[in-house]
Formats: C-alpha cells, sequence, structure tokens
C-alpha cells in the first residue's frame, strides 16, 4: 500500500473525529440555527429541507476552501525548504507528538484551547454566498482548537513534495469534517438531542486522536511511517 494512501485515509478520519472536538461541538446549534432559518416554512416542506441542504453544502464549502488553502500553503512551503525536508519531517513529527500529549491531557497549551466564537451573521440577502461566507468564519473560531489535528495534515502537506498532495490532503479533511455537517443539514430536528446524549464522546474521541498523534508523530520523526500501511490496511479507501 502507497503511504499517501494511508495519510489520505487518517485526513480523512482526523476531519470526522474533529467535528467531536469541543470547539466544532460547540458551534453545531448556532450552524443549526442559522440552517433552521433558512428554510422559513420549517422542516416538513420539501422543499425547504433542499434548500437547508443545499446550505449546508454552501457552508462546508466555505470552511473546506480556507482548510484546503492551508494546505495548499503548507505545500508550497515544503517545495521551497525541499533540500531539508528530511529536518522538516523530524521537527513536525516533534511537534505533532506535543499536540498529542496536549490532547490527552498530559499538559494544556492555552492558544490550543483557544477558539473565537461567531456573534453576528453574514447579510442573508446574499443567498448561497452568505453560507459559504458562514462556513469561512467558523473555519476562522475552529481553527485554534483543532490546530493539533490540523497541524499534522499540514505537516504531511509539507513533507508531501507537491501542491496536489497537500491539496489532496486538504480535500480529505475537509470531507471528513463536512459529512457530520451535512447529516446535521438533513435532519436539524434531532441533531441537537443526539449531540447532548453523546456529549461525553467528545473527550473518548481526543484522547484517542491524541494517542494517535503521539504515535504518527514518533513514526514520522524516526522516518518509519510506512509501518502504518502495513499495519493498517482498513484506511486506504482505494485512493
Amino acid at each position: 500500500m502507497n503511504n499517501f494512501n494511508v495519510t489520505i485515509g487518517l485526513a480523512f478520519l482526523a476531519g470526522l473525529a474533529s467535528f467531536l472536538s469541543p470547539c466544532v461541538l460547540s458551534l453545531v446549534p448556532a450552524y443549526i440555527g442559522y440552517l433552521g432559518g433558512r428554510a422559513a416554512g420549517g422542516e416538513s416542506s420539501g422543499k425547504n429541507r433542499w434548500v437547508t441542504f443545499t446550505h449546508g453544502l454552501a457552508f462546508v464549502l466555505g470552511f473546506s476552501l480556507v482548510f484546503i488553502l492551508f494546505n495548499i500553503l503548507a505545500s508550497a512551503l515544503g517545495l521551497l525548504l525541499y533540500d531539508v525536508r528530511t529536518w522538516l519531517a523530524k521537527i513536525g513529527g516533534f511537534v505533532i507528538v506535543i499536540f498529542g500529549l496536549h490532547m490527552i491531557g498530559v499538559f494544556r497549551i492555552p492558544f490550543l484551547e483557544y477558539d473565537v466564537r461567531v456573534h453576528s451573521q453574514v447579510d442573508r440577502r446574499w443567498g448561497y454566498l452568505s453560507s459559504v461566507l458562514m462556513g469561512i468564519f467558523f473555519s476562522a473560531g475552529w481553527s485554534p482548537c483543532i490546530g493539533p489535528v490540523l497541524g499534522w495534515i499540514m505537516t504531511f502537506s509539507v513533507n508531501g513534495g507537491s501542491i496536489v498532495k497537500g491539496t489532496t490532503l486538504g480535500v480529505a479533511y475537509s470531507a471528513g469534517l463536512a459529512i457530520p455537517f451535512l447529516l446535521a443539514a438533513l435532519g436539524i430536528g434531532w441533531v441537537s438531542t443526539l449531540l447532548r446524549r453523546y456529549s461525553k464522546v467528545m473527550r473518548v474521541v481526543e484522547i484517542i486522536m491524541g494517542v494517535l498523534l503521539i504515535v504518527v508523530g514518533i513514526l514520522l520523526f524516526l522516518g518509519s511511517f510506512n509501518v502504518l500501511a502495513n499495519y493498517i490496511p482498513l484506511i486506504n479507501f482505494g485512493l
């Protein structure tokens, strides 16, 4: 199995897990409220449900553009520093381990617990553009808090050796994060109840992701990331 295939699978799973991070999950009610307001007639109308879902797609496009751009910039930086890529991998692996220890709770990095709440909404008369902009604004609020996971993906973009690989990782991460939001757009009536019921899962997911970050960071530091290709065949996704 190609190592890059494994990285794409991990990026996708990291996006799914990021949805359950405290900073993202705490903003979901605002997202649901925004989408609910797009359908003036409520959820009973099939037309209104379609309007809600398409605005959810626009919202997802907004934050995806930001995260993909981050990875493109990381890839460009990696190309500029291509001659020292071995050291970049070791530095990146060390930083990823620090991020993992933060997520587990061995110590806390205050900056990585910071998020920007979205207190105002863009003009809804702008239609789907307003939903795209909301996605961009929300991603600005998430970025510091999901920094450990996003930094992990960007580290692989820096060491990927091409803009295409960095873009692909950004798309995979964004797709994983997008799926729960699109499901929420399809059924906003039950999502809030479900989130309250399983809110304790957030901490478990955070610890699991922290352990995974530590493992990946150590392997990246040692130059042995190909070990994952041998022992985690389920995250290839055929890519």
